[in-house]
Parts: structure tokens; C-alpha cells; sequence
């Protein structure tokens, strides 16, 4: 496949955890698995039937995403006064966790594409789970804006298409560019996401024991034989998809950033804010990779195929894109006081110091203190470390949005329009229960489709390479640096 480094060739040890030697990195694969060792293990968990704990977290997660859809129509019959949206705080909950799940769903697509076209070979083992986590967290974000709107039967209004009322959508609104931005990320990984997924689906066509398996899995593998042309075509397509993702990555929430960025509101009009978003989405997309991955592993048994050199070097990821937001953190403040904007300066002093000042502390504890135990090699090699750190930046990047909307709003220039933001039972009722329909589709995702992508982890394997002998794990050379 094309995700192979030419020459390259990695070494197996018998251990599971990293390798103190720097001229020896631990392997991608682990336990003396060869090629039918990795398939029997991850079609193992498509093929069988789901134990109890898999039905007992799905049912859980089930109803919490019917109660999130029952409160949506609670709020088409209602309206949108049972949230706690007010008068200057237009954008509440809905906005907050809208940017949220579009944040969280970042991490996939970086694995999945540039990582890629990088030809980091440890993407392979975790790629397929964070590019269903972008599917699903994007479906999660699109249902925010959509409810916020009010009348949401009347969505079609946003896209241009000639009618009666010659009535065109304000293009120059940067809610409007969301719209396309997030509708054409949310298309192209699903497409990236599926398109990968082809040989593995025909893989799990031949292990399948069920007709109906064997159907939905024919299906879906549109016909794959392995044959040298349906590879060297599956090669250029997912070459091709790859480079059209990458963009996105840097795009979809920069462009979610000018919602902010081009008001005229204190606090938000900064050109801080993309290059900020895009990394704060990234740090906050790996934080939950890691918080699905950890238990994942354990689980379904697949700790030789996601090793601690992958969770390792997601830790790094976040750690290093942790440091890019702290960062923007301060330039944020530094900004406001070199501005010498009275407007500005009063919104910055009012974040640590004013009525929100809980939400503002639970955010830098969150995003700049607690990750920083992963400097630290033995809690960076400690799994309940990297899910505390992953935990705290999970709850963090909520409260980021938080801060962002909430405080600049409820504090602009005119001091007689003022106004608190309380959220309301439902505000926190829909958002807890939003975790539920991400659960609920990504418990179907690990039982019936292929959670990791068997074909590219094979081509990370030592048996790939010409230079594999017998067998010989030990001697199978040094991957390229």
C-alpha cells in the first residue's frame, strides 16, 4: 500500500510497553502476531456476538441519545425559551457545544490525512476509530446550529437555490461559510473514512458467519478481490482523498473561528483566533482519541495493535499542541493589554475576576496544568496518567468555548444591557445527552465494522518488507528514522 515508507522495516520486541534504547523504537505490533494473527483479531470483534457489557453500554447510551432527541422536540413544540439564551447572550449552550463536538472531530482527519502523506507509519492502528469519531462528533455538531436557529424546517433557506421570494443567503455572514465548511468536511470524511475501510469489509465478508453478515459485508465491499488493480486503484483514490482532507484540517475551523473573529464584540475580535481554533481542536480531538482508545484496547483485546507507542506518541501530540494553546492563551491577554483598549482590557480582566471566574480557572487547570504531568516519562508511560491528562483537557476545551461565548457577550460595551447567563435543565440536559448519540454510534461502529484498519497495519509490519527472513523478528532491522 502506499502507506509504506520504502526500505523501511520495524523491529519486534516481546514487550508491550516503549524502548528505553533511542536507536530501537518499540514496535507497532506486539505479542508475535503475523498477518493472520491481526486479521483473527480484529475481525474477531465484528464477527462475534456482542457480550454484556457491550449491550449494557449501548442500552445506556441509547437512551440517553432518545432522551437528546426527545428534548429537541420538546424545543420545536416549546420554543427556544426553555434554554437560558437571553438578551445580549444570543449564543448559549447550542454555539458552545456546537464548537465543541466540530473541535473534538478534528484529531481524525490529521491521523487519517496528513499524518499519511507524512508516512508516520503509527497512524495505522488508530486511524479507523478517530476517523469514525470525526464522523460522529461532526453529526453532533451540526444538530447545535440547526435547533439554535429557531425554526429549523426553514434550514434549506441557507443554501441558494432560486425561489419565488428571490431570497439568496448573505454570503459575507461567516455563519454562512459554516455551513459549507462544516457540510464539506462532514462529506469528504465520510467518504476518506469508507473508502479505506473497502478492503477491510471484504475481509470481514469472508470471516462473516451470518448470511445477513455476509450480505451487508458484499455490500459494502463493492465487489473488493485484492486483485493488483483494485489495490493500485484503491492506492490513488485514497492518495487523492488524502491531500483534499488535509486542507480541511487548517480550514473547517478557522473558518468556525470567524464566527468570533470578525465581530466587533470585545474579546473576539482578534486575529488570534484561527491558528488558535485549529489548535485547540487538535489538542482536544487527541484528548478524546485517547480517551476512547485506552479502554478500546483493553476491551476488545487488541493491546498488540494499538501498543503504548501509539498511545505514547498521541500523549505527545496533545502535549505539544497544548503548548500552542497555552500559548495563545497568554497572547490573548498580552494583546489586550498592549492594545490599550479600554473595551478590550476591561473583557480580559473580567475572565479571572468576574462573574464567570469559576469557568476561567476550571479552564487553565484543565488545559495548561493538569496535561502537564505528560512531561514526565514514567506518567507518560502510565495509562491512568494519559486519561487523567486526556480527562482534564476534555472537560477544558468545553469550557474554553464557554469562556469565549459567554463572557464577551454578557459583558460588551454598554454596561445597561448587561445580563447573566444561567444555563437551564435542559441546556445541560441536551448536552449530556449529546454524549449519548456519539456513544450509541460509536458502540455500533466497534461491533459491526472493522475498528482497525487491518490492511494498513500489516503493511507496518516486519513481514512486508523484502528484508523480513523466516520470520526473524529480532533481526529485522531498524525503522527509518
Amino acid at each position: 500500500m502506499a502507506a509504506i515508507h520504502p526500505g523501511s522495516t520495524i523491529p519486534t520486541v516481546d514487550t508491550d510497553n516503549t524502548v528505553d534504547d533511542p536507536t530501537r523504537r518499540a514496535p507497532l505490533v506486539t505479542g508475535g502476531l503475523d498477518f493472520a494473527g491481526v486479521t483473527e483479531n480484529v475481525a474477531r470483534v465484528a464477527t462475534t456476538r456482542p457480550d454484556l457489557l457491550w449491550w449494557s453500554g449501548f442500552l445506556v447510551l441509547s437512551a440517553m441519545a432518545m432522551g437528546f432527541f426527545t428534548f429537541i422536540g420538546y424545543l420545536f413544540v416549546t420554543g427556544v425559551g426553555i434554554w437560558g439564551n437571553n438578551q445580549p447572550i444570543a449564543w448559549g449552550f447550542p454555539i458552545i457545544n456546537f464548537v465543541f463536538w466540530v473541535g473534538i472531530g478534528h484529531a481524525g482527519t490529521l491521523i487519517s490525512a496528513i499524518l499519511f502523506l507524512f508516512r508516520q507509519n503509527w497512524r495505522t492502528s488508530i486511524n479507523r476509530f478517530a476517523e469514525a469519531m470525526t464522523i460522529f462528533a461532526v453529526v453532533c455538531a451540526g444538530i447545535f446550529p440547526a435547533i439554535h436557529v429557531g425554526r429549523p424546517w426553514l434550514a434549506f433557506w441557507l443554501f441558494p437555490y432560486p425561489n419565488q421570494m428571490a431570497m439568496w443567503p448573505q454570503f459575507r455572514s461567516p455563519l454562512l461559510w459554516d455551513v459549507f465548511a462544516v457540510s464539506t468536511y462532514a462529506s469528504v470524511s465520510l467518504l476518506f473514512w469508507y473508502t479505506g475501510m473497502v478492503p477491510d469489509l471484504a475481509t470481514l465478508r469472508d470471516k462473516a458467519k451470518s448470511r445477513i453478515g455476509q450480505i451487508f459485508y458484499s455490500f459494502f465491499a463493492l465487489g473488493w478481490t485484492g486483485s493488483a488493480r483494485h489495490w493500485h486503484r484503491f492506492e490513488k483514490a485514497y492518495l487523492l482523498l488524502a491531500a483534499l482532507c488535509t486542507p480541511l484540517v487548517l480550514s473547517v475551523h478557522s473558518v468556525v473561528s470567524f464566527d468570533f473573529a470578525v465581530a466587533q464584540l470585545p474579546g473576539w475580535h482578534t486575529t488570534v483566533f484561527p491558528p488558535y481554533f485549529v489548535a485547540g481542536a487538535i489538542y482536544g480531538g487527541f484528548a478524546m482519541v485517547l480517551t476512547l482508545a485506552i479502554p478500546c484496547r483493553e476491551w476488545l483485546g487488541l493491546k498488540h495493535i494499538i501498543t503504548m507507542r501509539h498511545i505514547v506518541n498521541c500523549a505527545k501530540v496533545m502535549l505539544g499542541t497544548g503548548m500552542i494553546v497555552m500559548y495563545a492563551y497568554s497572547i490573548e491577554f498580552f494583546v489586550a493589554w498592549y492594545s490599550g483598549h479600554h473595551f478590550e482590557q476591561f473583557v480580559f480582566r473580567n475572565r479571572p475576576l468576574g462573574n464567570y471566574t469559576v469557568g476561567f480557572w476550571t479552564m487553565v487547570f484543565c488545559n495548561c496544568i493538569g496535561p502537564q504531568v505528560l512531561w514526565i516519562k514514567k506518567c507518560r508511560e502510565n495509562l491512568w496518567w494519559i486519561m487523567f491528562a486526556a480527562m482534564c483537557v476534555n472537560i477544558g476545551m468545553w469550557f474554553v468555548r464557554f469562556v469565549i461565548t459567554v463572557t464577551s457577550l454578557s459583558r460588551d460595551f454598554l454596561p445597561g444591557s448587561w445580563a447573566q447567563f444561567h444555563p437551564t435543565w435542559v441546556d445541560i440536559c441536551m448536552f449530556a445527552c449529546s454524549f449519548g448519540l456519539f456513544g450509541s454510534l460509536f458502540f455500533l461502529f466497534l461491533k459491526f465494522l472493522p475498528v482497525i484498519a487491518i490492511s494498513e497495519v500489516k503493511t507496518v509490519m516486519p513481514e512486508a518488507h523484502a528484508s523480513h527472513h523466516g520470520g526473524d523478528h529480532a533481526d529485522a532491522g531498524k525503522e527509518d528514522a
